[in-house]
């Protein structure tokens, strides 16, 4: 390769470019932006990665899983190896594993997904149905070897008796979105009357990183859940872990025993609750009762003579109590009346002619000028009247 008269054919140079890039880059990690994502027929995936200066082409065969949604501009940290494609003398990552960079980078992508989802309605108030006080079924999703599923049965075992029904499901890696939203689909789609139906279903997983938690917060996921006629328990995590299928679940537990713990009741907590309802029924039967005994004792008979004696008791008190309403009211028309005359009187012409003062009329007219005056006329005085 290195004799300066050597030469070679395309191919060689390419075979022998293919082979020294390869073997100085056989496992590589590389941090970029994904860009131009397209999945051909043949399931496997190209892409470019990107930062401010420089791209790299990329491909994902089918086979290699991916554990969270490839999105334009998403960044990430891509492990594989550097191999060239002589055809068209270009270079290319193998892609064998791939992880979000960084928590800051994660978040964005779900805070962005969240109010893609909630401008949807998925997380609507309406949306949400209150699960059954006492499920005869219980369905739930979750892997059938994990931690999550033997601290839901165990908690069971300390409450009401009821069936559980699994749907093993992957919740972890490339597989488990759709195997979590297939699932919920499943138990959809039984009958109402099936055996296996659940009255309610609960979602589960343990802790763990805030990568290994993604595949609960994928859309085909939270779709499954607002889509639900079955009331859904998200118990995924921990307490401060919070996916996007809390938000569209029914009612969000804090883990997976905190789901077992709201699906279904304590025997003590009913043992108290029928108390209590016990005590109530007692107390108000107890009132019946004392109320019931007292109508009878209104209710006993009298003797005609004692009815009669009632009777006539309260025609004397009705009796006096009108003849006390009459003298009040003849009195106060009687002062009424001789207030009134008092008024009339004070407001009378009689009292003006006792101060010298007369009328002059001619018939019924009175004469108020002198122009009009004529004979004959008479004139009233305070004592009578004199003819002119």
């Amino acid at each position: 390769m290195n004799e300066s008269d050597a030469i070679f054919s395309v191919s060689e140079l390419s075979q022998a470019l293919k082979n020294a890039v390869e073997k100085t880059f056989p496992n590589v990690r590389v941090r970029g932006e994904l860009s131009g994502i397209t999945r051909a027929a043949s399931g496997h995936i190209y892409l470019s990665l990107k930062d401010a200066d420089s791209v790299i082409n990329a491909i994902i065969w089918r086979s290699t899983p991916c554990g969270f949604k490839l999105e334009e501009g998403l960044e990430i940290i891509a492990g594989g190896k550097l191999t060239t494609y002589p055809a068209r003398s270009n270079y290319q990552l193998i892609i064998s594993d791939m992880e979000i960079a960084g928590a800051g980078a994660i978040l964005k992508m779900l805070e962005e997904r969240k109010q893609k989802l909630a401008a949807e309605g998925l997380f609507d108030s309406a949306r949400k149905k209150r699960p059954p006080e006492f499920p005869r079924v219980i369905g739930i999703v979750t892997s059938p070897t994990g931690a999550a599923l033997q601290d839901i049965l165990n908690k069971l075992r300390d409450r009401l008796p009821v069936r559980v029904v699994l749907y093993p499901a992957q919740v972890q890696g490339a597989a488990a979105a759709a195997e979590v939203a297939a699932g919920i689909k499943y138990f959809n789609n039984l009958d109402a009357d099936a055996t296996q139906r659940p009255d309610v279903i609960i979602v589960a997983r343990g802790g763990g990183a805030l990568e290994d938690l993604l595949p609960f917060s994928e859309e085909i996921v939270v779709r499954a859940v607002a889509a639900s006629g079955i009331p859904i328990i998200s118990g995924v995590g921990h307490e401060p872990d919070w996916m996007l299928i809390d938000f569209a679940a029914d009612v969000r537990a804090p883990t997976p025993t905190g789901a077992a713990e709201i699906v279904v009741p304590t025997k003590a907590s009913l043992t108290d609750e029928l108390a209590k309802m016990g005590a109530a029924m007692k107390s108000n039967f107890t009132a019946r009762i004392n109320l019931a005994a007292q109508r009878l004792d209104d209710m006993r008979i009298k003797s005609p003579a004692q009815m009669i004696a009632d009777h006539r008791a309260r025609l004397a008190d009705a009796a006096h109590l009108m003849a006390v309403n009459w003298k009040n009211y003849i009195s106060q028309i009687a002062r009424q009346v001789a207030h009134l005359g008092q008024m009339l009187e004070s407001m009378s012409y009689k009292n003006v002619l006792r101060r010298g003062f007369a009328i002059v009329r001619r018939g019924q007219i009175i004469i108020s000028s002198k122009d009009d005056f004529a004979t004959p006329a008479t004139i009233e005085f305070a004592d009578g009247t004199a003819a002119v």
